[in-house]
């Protein structure tokens, strides 16, 4: 698909297809794009570090379509009437989906190593791809997030990472089907829960990804991924498990803050690990990143000691800043399973906690309404408050069937304190002003970086006051 034809990417900013446009260029394609957010003038330190990576940008007009030699990818949510795609069918452009360009490169490399799941996918990845770089195996990683541990001053948007090795390390998305393109050697399954589509198909999807792979390294705490992981070979499988049963699994658990401290047993073996990030969910998306080096060759040994040195992800339960006694979390947590873990890890120390989620769209209500619904029921404590801005929307057509409303409607009448406030900068002064000393403030959501300045800014209005 890609034979050193120039690449013009639609959406370039998007957090699946800018470590595309990276991985592109750092392999010297000539590489274009627009997006709306560049247009609406959001976040342009991100399209100022695509620029200084050589990509063109152009308005999402259709201007920068001009060549029907030029390759034009688009993620599934971009629609036909977008200028760019209207300008690449007149032309007669070749096409490809965001998905199907990764996977071409994914299935090209000697060892691909895919990631999937409902939930940590992108952890997983950024921890994967740490252990095989710090223990010299110079990986290429595509990630969905962008990866502290390879942040510098010429790569602040650290989300892809170009090495020389035979390692190719990716998250696969299930939400549109895509995971189907992929064949990896290595496969892991982190969970099975509902969010994109519903479970009948991601049993389907997930089952088929792990039968194409040498070895499948799979949660064994999760009842549907243990169930495909068993209608496996025995000699293909890797199970692990936080406190359970499996080939590694996670004891002893010592939680603080931003940490966690745990013994790994494997077979006979046990060895000391020691987490930068927190919760026991990231015990389990360790022992998936552990279990997956292991079967690229990595010793137990090695891969222990290396992921203690892996410092997380952006917008995974980040702190962004202490101000008045009030500290500010940045966190991606958008589905139930997301959402829960969050919370929990928050939970097992003092403060209530103040959240404002953001929806990623209204179709995602839709889905998992419901399961929102409980999941804040459940997690959310005495004193907590929630409150919910009307989902993202960055153009488009969508139907709004279920709104932000509905789910704050559902979880007041659960009995937790929760409100509807439309607008987005209404809701975050609200929660400014309710703050007290030793209060966490969590901003939640996804598919829009904007949520980053906000938590930002809350810092600033709570020093301010």
């Amino acid at each position: 698909m890609v034979n050193e034809q120039p690449c013009f990417l639609v959406g370039v900013g998007g957090s699946g297809m800018m470590p595309l446009a990276m991985i592109l260029r750092a392999r010297g394609l000539a590489v274009a794009g627009s997006d709306r957010s560049l247009d609406q003038g959001r976040v342009p330190a991100k399209f100022d570090a695509l620029r200084a990576l050589g990509v063109e940008l152009h308005p999402q007009d259709g201007s920068g379509v001009t060549d029907a030699g030029q390759l034009v990818v688009a993620s599934a949510a971009v629609e036909e009437t977008v200028p760019d795609i209207a300008a690449a069918n007149r032309l007669g452009c070749a096409r490809a989906s965001r998905a199907e360009l990764l996977a071409e490169l994914f299935n090209d490399a000697a060892l691909p190593i895919g990631v999937a799941g409902t939930s940590g996918k992108s952890t997983v990845t950024g921890m994967i791809g740490w252990i095989l770089h710090a223990t010299g195996r110079d990986p290429t990683i595509m990630n969905g997030a962008v990866m502290k541990n390879f942040v510098q001053p010429d790569a602040p948007f650290a989300s892809a990472l170009v090495g020389a090795g035979p390692a190719f390390v990716s998250e696969v998305d299930e939400s549109d089907g895509s995971i189907a393109l992929y064949r990896p050697q290595v496969a892991v399954l982190n969970n099975v829960s509902l969010d994109h589509k519903e479970l009948d198909e991601l049993r389907m999807l997930f089952g088929d990804f792990m039968g194409k792979s040498r070895t499948a390294v799979v949660n064994a705490d999760n009842a549907d991924a243990a169930a495909l992981g068993a209608a496996l070979p025995p000699g293909r499988l890797t199970g692990f498990s936080v406190e359970g049963a499996g080939d590694l699994v996670a004891r002893n658990l010592r939680e603080e803050p931003f940490g966690v401290r745990f013994d790994l047993h494997a077979g006979d073996a046990v060895v000391p690990v020691a987490l930068q990030v927190p919760g026991r969910h990231n015990v389990s998306n360790a022992l998936a990143a552990i279990g997956a080096a292991m079967a690229a060759g990595v010793t137990l040994g090695e891969a222990a000691e290396a992921i203690g040195g892996f410092n997380g992800l952006r917008r995974r339960m980040e702190l962004v800043g202490e101000a008045a006694g009030v500290s500010v979390i940045d966190d991606f947590g958008h589905n139930p399973d997301k959402i829960a873990a969050t919370l929990d890890t928050l939970h097992a120390f003092p403060g209530r906690l103040l959240l404002l989620f953001q929806p990623h769209g209204y179709g995602p209500l839709k889905v998992m309404g419901r399961e929102l619904i409980a999941t804040f029921a459940d997690t959310m404590r005495e004193g907590d408050v929630l409150v919910m801005p009307d989902p993202v929307y960055q153009g488009g057509t969508t139907l709004r069937e279920v709104g932000s409303n509905d789910i704050a409607r559902g979880v007041a009448a659960a009995g937790r304190d929760a409100r509807y406030v439309a607008d987005r900068a209404e809701a975050a002064t609200m929660l400014v002003e309710a703050a007290r000393p030793g209060d966490r403030i969590v901003v939640m959501g996804a598919r829009d970086d904007t949520l980053s300045l906000l938590a930002q800014g809350m810092v600033r209005d709570l020093a301010a006051r």
